[in-house]
């Protein structure tokens, strides 16, 4: 299966690469940040925001969306690019990780799972073939397969094998989906090595918990499967830096140069650095988000509370290295005051910041690489950003 996928450069000495994906909805520039859209938006963010942060490609949920508004709806209202006023590309996720988190209300066999509702307790059931389905419906981008996680934190070898050989049979059910529900490819490279692309693209994702040779094995077979490029799932849920560390090489070692990785749920500085060494593309997680409703900023040095009371009498910006319209605009002085003061306008503020500090981060990582200077950026940025006081 053609790749839309074009590395542009690469680190002489580590595995890290900058490229470019092309998507029905035009290029993604990797290593990339995807800001979440859960339900179709990122929380507290307009897509002005999220365009002015310079995002390319946003994440959204097949779980969420199925229930509410439903795929139908979705559908009818012209697709989730239309229904939430996004000209970028979209990424759906299967589902797979917040069917796993429903584990009191879901039973796994060998069709698919059924779960309840977490609205209102009614069933349903997600199959690799109707997972695929529902993300035509929704019209985005990048569809994901249905796939089975377990918690990677302190997971049995025999749970991580069943799971895997489960994913493992669900992901080539998947792919036959895709071939019948997009039975012509329509990707063709132009004279000047870009692409045009004009159908969604499908993403296989690699389980095997924190075992390197279950991750090997996982990422060998979907290597194997006509897909566009690769997740990598079931990480980022508890365990230590180097597990994460070590299961994230074993998937890249064995995955073909030539279509780009994505590690799900992964948005900490620190950890992306370390993983885009490791050969990673791309990356979404909520957690710059979360952490702004809750005062918390990211910053070039270190992490920022802005609820303290030192910061009520700071003239400065959040972050004097950072370009947003946050920091442009309003000290780090009135944000403490409206944190304080329970102002709603406090969580749009402080997630432009933290969403255009990732955006940035990526933006400054593509520089280093193609400089040839990515390991001594990285050391930097986490230096810095680690001995904040």
């Amino acid at each position: 299966m053609n790749s839309p996928f074009h590395i542009l450069s690469k680190d002489p000495h580590s595995k890290a690469r900058t490229g470019i994906l092309y998507t029905k909805h035009g290029a993604v520039h990797t290593p990339v940040f995807m800001p979440v859209a859960t339900q179709a938006c990122v929380k507290a963010l307009t897509d002005e925001d999220l365009k002015n942060a310079g995002a390319e490609c946003l994440l959204s949920n097949t779980y969420h969306l199925y229930l509410r508004p439903t795929t139908p709806i979705l559908q009818q209202m012209g697709g989730i690019h239309k229904f939430m006023h996004w000209d970028g590309s979209v990424l759906t996720d299967s589902g797979g990780f917040q069917v796993y988190s429903l584990s009191k209300f879901r039973k796994i066999k060998e069709e698919g799972v059924t779960f309840q509702s977490h609205h209102d307790g009614s069933k349903h059931l997600f199959t690799p073939e109707n997972v695929i389905q529902f993300e035509s419906e929704i019209g985005s981008d990048i569809w994901t397969m249905l796939d089975v996680c377990i918690h990677a934190k302190d997971p049995s070898k025999h749970d991580a094998r069943q799971a895997l050989n489960l994913t493992k049979r669900w992901a080539e059910r998947a792919a036959k989906a895709y071939e019948q529900t997009v039975p012509q490819q329509h990707i063709t490279q132009r004279a000047d090595g870009s692409f045009e692309v004009g159908n969604s693209l499908l993403f296989g994702i690699i389980q095997g918990a924190i075992f390197p040779d279950l991750r090997k094995e996982a990422a060998q077979h979907m290597a194997s499967l006509p897909t566009h490029g690769y997740c990598i799932g079931g990480l980022s849920l508890g365990e230590t830096l180097e597990q994460m560390n070590e299961s994230v090489l074993a998937v890249t070692d064995n995955l073909p140069e030539n279509k780009p990785r994505y590690f799900m749920g992964l948005g900490t500085p620190v950890e992306i650095l370390n993983s885009i060494e490791r050969g990673v593309d791309m990356f979404d997680c909520v957690w710059p988000t979360r952490v702004a409703r809750n005062g918390m900023a990211m910053t070039s040095t270190g992490r920022v509370n802005i609820k303290n009371a030192e910061y009520r009498t700071q003239d400065i910006p959040l972050d004097p290295e950072c370009d947003c319209y946050t920091c442009r605009r309003y000290s780090r002085a009135y944000l403490c005051h409206l944190y304080r003061s329970a102002e709603l306008t406090s969580h749009r503020l402080m997630s432009i910041h933290n969403i255009r500090f990732l955006i940035h981060l990526m933006e400054r990582a593509r520089q280093a690489i193609a400089n040839g200077t990515f390991l001594a950026f990285k050391d930097e940025v986490i230096r810095k950003y680690q001995n904040f006081k």
